[in-house]
């Protein structure tokens, strides 16, 4: 389908790409926003309004690539949605940990 990223199969997610994924402040805020449900990719932002939206767009690469989020098409916008599922299947306690840490 045009438009569709890759994403990597939940058994392809390693514990090492998520760690690196999240350990960006920027990324993480983007994560902890995701928690509550989905997001518009547009009404995403990171903690710096001020970040180039090429910046972002890497932001947002990184974690689709490592398998934190998805980036789907939604009629001629994006949706992102945080692989809780995948990722509390893979690696229990994890999210949750990492998500409320200050």
């Amino acid at each position: 389908m045009p438009g569709d990223l890759p994403h990597p199969e939940r058994s392809e997610i390693q514990l090492t790409d998520v760690l690196f994924a999240l350990s960006d402040p920027e990324r993480l805020a983007i994560a902890r926003q995701l928690a509550d449900g989905p997001l518009d990719m547009a009404a995403c932002h990171a903690t710096d309004p001020n970040l180039p939206k090429s910046t972002k767009s890497h932001f947002m690469k990184v974690l689709r690539e490592a398998g934190v989020i998805r980036n789907e098409p939604h009629g001629r916008r994006r949706m992102l949605t945080l692989r809780r599922d995948d990722l509390d299947s893979l690696f229990p306690g994890l999210l949750d940990s990492v998500l409320r840490t200050p």
